[in-house]
């Protein structure tokens, strides 16, 4: 358990909450068994900051995560539409076993502070087993300060693999576009970018193409589900920017899916023209100058 009162200085990662009407009995005070689920909730995304697809990467690394400790110790009581920052570090690195401290907070406030022991086994046998040297790197680095994904730009001779990965499982799989209307001769010309996890595993993509004159045109972004909202789409879409900049192109443009829009909208791109369909999903036009 804690051996001190955190703060909000302890923790680099938190994940923020609001607290709702079911979470709270009828003095609207928390129930205090939601807070293991905040910090249930809390390590999801814990995994994304880490650019880790859960699922994908304990298949890669040949192992799962098995709860073997939770505790709590109770400061004060959440109350019904609080907004709650919680808190999460990775404290030790045991030869099979992985210790998390939380803190609960309000503001500056610590309202509970917790702790999670996970176990790293076999998952058909459940035995325990050495946590592997790549996911110990990724969670030292990551409390650490270091980048979780790296960004490869080249051509598709390169990159195109890595590419296709992630394509397929965005593209293909979850939004059933059509095969022949996923790959095109754009591939074979255009500056392919790549954001590879600590583990090698491809996890977004783009591609930025001469569409004109002083004119670039980016397009395939896609990131892995499960990693959305991490910062990876932007990152890769800074990387592209940059290229296009450097070679002298006075615009980019692309067309963005109308799910995306805000998110191209956060980056600088204004919508140009009217909306249509794209293998048939709404997109819009749109634009930003790089001067």
């Amino acid at each position: 358990m804690t051996r001190h009162i955190a703060t909000r200085a302890d923790f680099r990662f938190f994940h923020r909450l609001r607290v709702r009407w079911a979470e709270v009995d009828m003095q609207k005070i928390v129930f205090n068994a939601h807070y293991l689920m905040y910090l249930d909730t809390a390590i999801s995304d814990y995994w994304r900051v880490l650019a880790l697809p859960y699922e994908a990467a304990m298949q890669q690394l040949g192992g799962d995560l098995y709860v073997k400790k939770s505790a709590l110790e109770y400061h004060a009581s959440a109350r019904f539409d609080d907004q709650l920052d919680i808190g999460l570090k990775c404290e030790r690195i045991g030869n099979s076993s992985l210790q998390f401290r939380g803190g609960v907070f309000r503001g500056d406030q610590l309202l509970v502070a917790g702790e999670l022991v996970y176990v790293y086994a076999d998952p058909a046998t459940q035995k325990s087993q050495p946590v592997p040297q790549a996911l110990r790197d990724t969670l030292t680095g990551y409390e650490a300060g270091e980048t979780m994904a790296e960004i490869r730009l080249g051509a598709w001779e390169q990159l195109g693999e890595a590419a296709r990965i992630v394509r397929t499982e965005v593209f293909l799989q979850e939004q059933q576009i059509p095969l022949e209307l996923e790959w095109d001769a754009d591939d074979a010309t255009a500056l392919h970018a790549v954001a590879y996890n600590r583990l090698g595993m491809p996890v977004a993509t783009g591609r930025l193409l001469q569409h004109a004159p002083a004119v670039a045109r980016i397009g395939r972004m896609a990131v892995t589900r499960v990693l959305r909202g991490s910062g990876l789409g932007r990152e890769l879409l800074q990387s592209l920017l940059q290229v296009a900049a450097r070679r002298g192109d006075r615009e980019v443009l692309l067309h963005a899916q109308r799910s995306a829009e805000a998110f191209y909208a956060q980056q600088g791109f204004v919508v140009r023209g009217q909306p249509f369909e794209e293998a048939g999903i709404p997109h819009i036009e749109m634009a930003r100058p790089l001067v």
